[in-house]
């Protein structure tokens, strides 16, 4: 038998577990790809502002997503110009369409960007069309 209390026994057990945790970590951060750390950092983004995953968003669904641009096109449609963005938020991509613009400032390839409004879907793909949208600061926060 121990002198030492049960309650105490579980606290130093605790500490003990703990080192280990936080080694376990910077191995699993240090042997994942880029890609992946990107894809969790995106992911722990867009919960943290309180936005819903693209990959949980379903069509004709009202949302508010986050994420970064990927891709900036412009694309005509039935003849009107069109600028296209693919949104990336480490679940899955989402496509943003503007009807009727050629170039919106500030959207560019690499900057993180919060939209809403209803997704459609269009030849298998999720897609917001013309949504409204809130750019993120350049850099660290």
């Amino acid at each position: 038998m121990s002198a030492v209390p049960r309650s105490e026994k579980a606290g130093k057990a605790g500490k003990a577990a703990k080192p280990s945790g936080r080694f376990r970590r910077m191995l699993d951060r240090l042997s994942s790809s880029q890609e992946d750390l990107e894809s969790q950092e995106l992911r722990e983004d867009a919960q943290a502002t309180g936005c819903t995953r693209i990959s949980e968003c379903s069509d004709r669904q009202i949302v508010k997503v986050a994420g970064t641009l990927r891709t900036v096109t412009l694309r005509p449609r039935a003849g009107v110009p069109a600028l296209e963005a693919e949104l990336f938020d480490g679940t899955e991509p989402l496509d943003v369409v503007w009807l009727g613009r050629r170039s919106i400032v500030g959207i560019e390839p690499g900057r993180r960007i919060i939209a809403s409004g209803r997704v459609a879907m269009s030849h298998g793909r999720r897609v917001l069309f013309n949504p409204t949208y809130e750019l993120r600061p350049l850099g660290k926060e």
